[in-house]
């Protein structure tokens, strides 16, 4: 099958090419994010591939169909910025990676809790100039914390886990309980009470009309005071704006942000040379309890492998029947509901 390759990288390349030696798929590797302009590039294949900050909105889809494209192949879990009903609507089938690695974003989540509470990115800086003063690095024992993980599927679950044996108390919310979570420890509570009570806030829930912006002005006073808030989920679950207002009163102890709700023009590029012209994420980058990394919590050798991989199954198996392994469409969406 002939597949284009939308916002490759070079990792994107060696990976699904090594994925791709067995199934022996034609795959074009473009440098191009998929927008409505870019979509002609896809003229004459019978699938593409797309990652996170593509556009799949309904114009873009419906050039993708005018091109003969039956499958648009995600190398993400995620799937918020692709138009189902007009997907549906124009016969294009949309296949995904439902789990390719918890364990990395679960660990890459903790990794920011323990930086951002021992200060270690300061404390690097500081070393670096000489500097080997202890004040304003000071942190606390994640043990006895109560931390709530707003989420609980296979990554709140992996996090959890962790987070059991650093001796946390944990809180869980979701649309219903995990058992796995539950033998853990996790004492699923409403959003109201988690958030009152969780010294750490962690968000792993999926960007649906009902969890956008979910951290917002309405709900930054049902925070405790000093908390530490981490989003390694989607970015438009928070409200930048406001908890830029909740680090300037005190509200939100410290930060941690793994994706950022305008990333479509940040992250995945250098931009070392050129002004960031996105105020509200400068203005993120001048306060010292903040870290933010660029949407990398995926970005391990095992979870790589295991994208290309289910990606090509995916293709692969619309290929031979027509219906890709893992499909996600508005019928099966409402159908976990």
């Amino acid at each position: 099958m002939r597949v284009a390759v939308f916002s490759t990288k070079p990792y994107d390349r060696h990976f699904l090419e090594a994925a791709n030696a067995a199934a022996g798929h034609e795959l074009l590797f473009l440098d191009a994010r998929l927008s409505k302009e870019s979509a002609a590039l896809a003229e004459g294949f019978g699938a593409i591939c797309a990652f996170v900050n593509d556009d799949l909105s309904a114009p873009v889809l419906k050039e993708l169909a005018r091109r003969g494209v039956g499958l648009v192949a995600l190398r993400s879990a995620g799937f918020n910025n692709v138009d189902l009903p007009a997907a549906r609507d124009l016969g294009l089938a949309v296949a995904r990676v439902p789990a390719y690695s918890p364990h990395a974003v679960a660990e890459h989540t903790v990794a920011l809790m323990l930086a951002l509470n021992r200060k270690v990115h300061r404390a690097y800086n500081r070393v670096r100039e000489g500097n080997f003063a202890l004040e304003g690095l000071l942190g606390f024992a994640l043990h006895g914390k109560t931390v709530g993980i707003v989420g609980t599927g296979k990554i709140g679950e992996v996090l959890a886990g962790i987070l059991s044996g650093f001796g946390c108390r944990l809180l869980g919310h979701d649309v219903a309980p995990n058992p796995a979570c539950e033998a853990l420890g996790v004492a699923y509570v409403s959003r109201e009470e988690l958030l009152a009570q969780s010294d750490i806030v962690s968000l792993h829930c999926p960007l649906t009309p009902e969890t956008h912006h979910m951290i917002s002005a309405d709900t930054l006073p049902q925070l405790k005071r000093g908390m530490m808030l981490i989003n390694t989920s989607r970015g438009a679950v928070i409200d930048t704006r406001a908890v830029i207002r909740g680090l300037k009163d005190g509200i939100v102890g410290s930060l941690g942000l793994d994706v950022y709700e305008e990333e479509a023009d940040l992250f995945f590029e250098d931009l070392s040379d050129k002004v960031i012209r996105d105020d509200v994420f400068a203005r993120l980058l001048t306060f010292p309890n903040v870290l933010i990394t660029g949407h990398q919590a995926f970005f391990t050798q095992e979870a790589l492998e295991n994208i290309a991989g289910t990606t090509i199954a995916n293709i692969s198996t619309f290929a031979t029947s027509g219906q890709a392994l893992h499909e996600v469409s508005v019928e099966k969406i409402a159908g976990r509901s």
